[in-house]
Parts: structure tokens; sequence; C-alpha cells
């Protein structure tokens, strides 16, 4: 079996309304209209959307000599950069721009999706599809340290609950 690039393989989804099992959405809801596919609109350099270190109990014996941690609650990391979209009268094209108004106001939550195979992110959600969700709370949205390139924010999440190798199952 060959390697597989992850160049345009990733496939991230916006949910603005929590589905039935955000545990577990359905590829009817993955699908849905009111999705947003941001797949093309996060800068690919700096997306994080990971599992991280579970928390760490430290509880030894007395007779214990080195640490003898233990794996506690379940940690999350996220952020993403987002290109903005504008029409040629420089006002805001609502319609690409759909991803980052769906994230742009602190306190904000929604759920991410992030399928990461074979599959380009072009292809729709389909039953088996491996995937790792997230509930999300937003922060400021924060301009890009550099001036060049094109305009984006970035957003900083902090995730609620996350859940690693989910099965989409149909509907």
């Amino acid at each position: 079996m060959p390697k597989s690039l992850a160049d345009g393989h990733l496939k991230f989804t916006i949910l603005t309304t929590k589905p039935a099992n955000p545990a577990a959405p359905t590829v009817t809801e993955l699908n849905a209209g009111t999705a947003i596919d941001a797949s093309c609109s996060v800068l690919a350099s700096d997306f994080t959307f990971s599992a991280a270190d579970s928390d760490k109990v430290n509880e030894k014996a007395l007779c214990t000599t080195n640490n003898a941690n233990a794996i506690g609650a379940d940690n999350f990391t996220a952020g993403a950069t987002f290109f903005r979209y504008f029409d040629e009268a420089g006002a805001v094209d609502l319609t690409e721009d759909e991803a980052f108004q769906a994230v742009k106001e602190k306190g904000t939550t929604v759920w991410g999706y992030l399928r990461e195979d074979g599959k380009l992110s072009t292809a729709a959600w389909a039953a088996g599809d491996e995937f790792l969700g997230m509930e999300l709370l937003t922060d400021r949205s924060q301009r890009a340290q550099n001036a060049g390139g094109y305009i984006k924010r970035r957003v900083p999440f902090e995730p609620q609950a996350g859940w690693d190798g989910v099965v989409a199952a149909a509907a």
C-alpha cells in the first residue's frame, strides 16, 4: 500500500447547528446544505486540529522513586487561519466567506469535523469515513502578523469536547 500525501486530502467541515449526536454525526448532517466545507478556506501551514497530551495525575506511592503518572482527562487543540473573501466593490462576499463568518464572533460554538484519508477534500462525506470531531468555542479572531499575501484571520479555538477515530454512519 503506498503512503498518501496530505495535500488536498483534508476535508474540514464546520457545523453551526449541533448535530443530533455530536460525537457521531451522520453523513446526512455532514453533507447538509447548512454544513460549511471550510477545506479551501483554511490556510494549511498553521491549521491545528488534533488530540493533545492528556492531563497527568501524579499520585505515586511513597516507595516509588520515579514519577509514575497516570493518564487523566483528554485534551484537544485547535485553531485555523481563514482566508477572507471580498467582491470587486470591496464588500465581504458572504457566500465565499461563510467559513470565517461562522467563527468570527468570540464565544460562538461550532462543531468541526476533519477527515484525513486518501480521498480528495472535494469528495463528499460517505459512510465509513473516519474522522476527528470537536465541539469548538471560538476566541477573538486575530490579524496575521505579516502584512503581505492574502487577507486572512487566525481564529483560536477552545475545544470543549473531542472525538477521535469516529466512523461516519449513513443517515
